[in-house]
């Protein structure tokens, strides 16, 4: 019985120190990761010369689309409370970041900053609601707007490289 007793009580200690189940976080962190992989592939598959081509007047460039969903990361993630990196101007980042390297960069920073934070998003507060001031969500659909951005401006700029006879590098046919 003493030995039931340690054990019951070892397995309690266990539970308690077991971490939160993070199901819900690493599937989303894998998807967004999946689809801003496909965003640097396509930014690394324009020409430099090619990142101010825009399919008409008053729509984003190659550059300004690949820009604001960098931006758009840190905007969302500072919605639901989280501090963007100091040395990050996210609010004039379409305009003030220049040369494809650069926005590559930027991207790259933004995609790493959000995954991260994804995985710091606790599953008991889920239901609690944000408000993003496009509409409020609750921060489980906060992270599932994350997605959605990414995967919108991912088809964007499929369309800008079709227009530009730039192949996504993941159809390409060998």
């Amino acid at each position: 019985m003493k030995k039931l007793v340690v054990v019951a009580l070892c397995l309690l200690s266990f539970a308690g120190f077991a971490q939160e189940d993070m199901t819900v976080q690493k599937s989303v962190q894998g998807m967004v990761a999946q689809v801003q992989s496909q965003l640097v592939q396509l930014a690394e598959a324009f020409d430099e010369s090619q990142y101010d081509w825009r399919p008409s007047e008053g729509v984003r460039s190659v550059r300004e689309a690949i820009l604001h969903t960098a931006a758009a990361n840190y905007f969302l993630a500072t919605k639901m409370g989280y501090a963007s990196p100091e040395d990050v101007d996210w609010m004039n980042m379409e305009s003030s970041i220049k040369g494809k390297e650069n926005v590559i960069a930027a991207l790259k920073a933004s995609n790493e900053f959000i995954l991260a934070k994804i995985t710091e998003e606790k599953a008991a507060t889920f239901d609690k609601e944000v408000d993003f001031g496009f509409m409020k969500l609750n921060r489980l659909s906060g992270l599932l707007v994350v997605l959605d951005h990414n995967a919108e401006h991912k088809g964007q700029l499929i369309a800008y490289a079709r227009s530009n006879n730039v192949t996504p590098p993941w159809s390409q046919v060998n």
